[in-house]
């Protein structure tokens, strides 16, 4: 199922504008992650296991570029969802594991894949595969995830959930060539905005936690509302992630500021500035994006000075509480908590 939704939050943006959510400190948002991470440390210790036993190849160099990217560093929040909804929807059996490793594969391999066609050479404070090893490599190891991942949906051997993971990664695939025709075109919406993140990053965020719900053989309404908050938390997500890449730093962030527009992406910060910014101004942010280059101190100025990245924050926190709302149908308990402590890490966390 699919509803696009950015045009339309839940809860309207404008309420945000002038009355922000309560905001953690980076290092008590962290905080608060850490102790979700604790929460889900022996399901993620099984997810670990399975996909060290899966990762495997006779050939070398898959095994050298599969490993620098799946131990890199990452948070491993798609899966870490998936185990979390799978326990709110009282799921007790251990399926949760494989299905989060396919999860994570699928999410690793669209890495691979962005980072050469946005010829990224910097994630999460490390060189990228491409840079180290090449394109064509990086491209392929990716295609050998994406291979491994369906090989372990099909172990699992339910149709409903081959289903919606093969229209996750055709979605995935649509929101690449979306954000593609959008590279260096400054006209670019927030409509169009919206509907490339829908599809990048929260259909992914969605499934993870419907399949917690699939799994548990819950009611549909349960099912749809783990749906509902991902799909909300993955906009949320993407949402501060683009902001993030305006407002921190190389060291904290794990790539270089300004990659977005380095790569002719037009994420909501320039949108937004784009609509408040005088012509001089306006003029300046449109050869930037055209170019995929430019003054970035002019552009970080403009964005920092218009008002731009209040409106953003505010964006990515309606999504932020639409995702709570969403959690209303599911039983109190640990795992519901630890699903609404993430919505609001989603927005406070600082890389």
């Amino acid at each position: 199922m699919r509803v696009t939704l950015y045009a339309m939050p839940i809860i309207a943006v404008e309420r945000f504008v002038n009355l922000r959510m309560s905001v953690a400190a980076p290092t008590q948002a962290t905080s608060r992650y850490d102790a979700v991470r604790d929460l889900a440390a022996a399901d993620m210790a099984g997810v670990d296991r399975v996909i060290r036993a899966r990762l495997g190849s006779e050939v070398a160099l898959v095994n050298q570029i599969a490993e620098h990217i799946i131990g890199g560093g990452g948070k491993r929040l798609r899966p870490m969802l998936h185990v979390l909804a799978a326990h709110a929807a009282g799921y007790a059996g251990d399926k949760h594991l494989k299905l989060a490793a396919v999860i994570e594969f699928i999410h690793t391999s669209t890495l691979l894949h962005d980072d050469v066609v946005d010829e990224s050479g910097l994630r999460r404070g490390r060189k990228t595969a491409n840079a180290l090893w090449g394109n064509a490599a990086s491209v392929l190891v990716g295609d050998f995830l994406y291979s491994r991942s369906f090989q372990l949906m099909v172990e699992l051997d339910d149709m409903r959930v081959m289903g919606i993971l093969a229209d996750t990664t055709n979605a995935i695939a649509e929101g690449e060539v979306l954000q593609l025709l959008s590279v260096g075109n400054p006209d670019t919406d927030e409509a169009a905005y919206g509907r490339v993140i829908e599809r990048k990053t929260a259909v992914l965020f969605a499934a993870a936690c419907r399949l917690g719900g699939v799994l548990a053989a819950a009611p549909q309404p349960i099912c749809e509302a783990l749906w509902r908050y991902g799909l909300e938390l993955g906009f949320a997500f993407q949402i501060a992630d683009d902001l993030l890449d305006y407002t921190s730093d190389a060291d904290t962030l794990g790539k270089n500021i300004g990659d977005d527009l380095a790569e002719g992406k037009v994420t909501l910060p320039l949108i937004y500035a784009l609509r408040a910014a005088v012509p001089q101004q306006a003029e300046l942010l449109r050869d930037a994006i055209r170019q995929g280059s430019g003054p970035l101190h002019e552009v970080l100025a403009i964005i920092h000075t218009c008002g731009a990245l209040p409106q953003v924050r505010a964006r990515a926190e309606a999504h932020a509480e639409a995702a709570l709302a969403a959690l209303a149908p599911l039983t109190p308990g640990t795992a519901r908590d630890a699903l609404a402590t993430l919505a609001r890490y989603t927005v406070d966390r600082d890389h």
